[in-house]
């Protein structure tokens, strides 16, 4: 399991409203190295599917919803400690609640529209990018 590669995925609201190319910069600017990046639109099963962890809980419906809205940019990261040094990056899941300049801070909206998402662990982090990406399209 490699622990110097995450998955992020930039959510409807930051491409809505056109946030995207600053989070990809601030990303690069971090020190992650893209290893594969597409933009796609989820379909609301699709959205349950990435987010079955979470089924039955009370944020579950309004999630997909948000998730299924529009277009996501899914993204493989590289960096040394990439989850820990991508979540410092992020910030919390609350971006009321998250630190000065954190991507959450500077561009989420609330819990669920925090602009972004982050894998937590190297087995989800393979998990979620593989919903979005074939191997081949990963690079080296």
């Amino acid at each position: 399991m490699n622990s110097n590669r995450t998955f992020a995925l930039i959510k409807p609201g930051a491409v809505r409203h056109n946030h995207y190319g600053e989070i990809i910069y601030r990303i690069t600017k971090a020190g992650f190295a893209l290893k594969a990046m597409k933009m796609i639109r989820l379909s609301r099963n699709d959205a349950k599917r990435f987010y079955a962890m979470h089924e039955g809980k009370e944020f579950f419906d309004r999630l997909t919803k948000f998730i299924s809205s529009g277009p996501v940019v899914a993204l493989v990261l590289e960096k040394e400690s990439a989850i820990e040094e991508f979540r410092k990056l992020i910030g919390s899941t609350d971006p009321a609640q998250a630190g000065e300049g954190t991507i959450r801070k500077l561009f989420g909206q609330n819990v669920t529209m925090n602009a972004v998402h982050g894998s937590d662990s190297p087995e989800n982090a393979v998990k979620e990018w593989s919903f979005f990406f074939a191997q081949k399209e990963i690079l080296d």
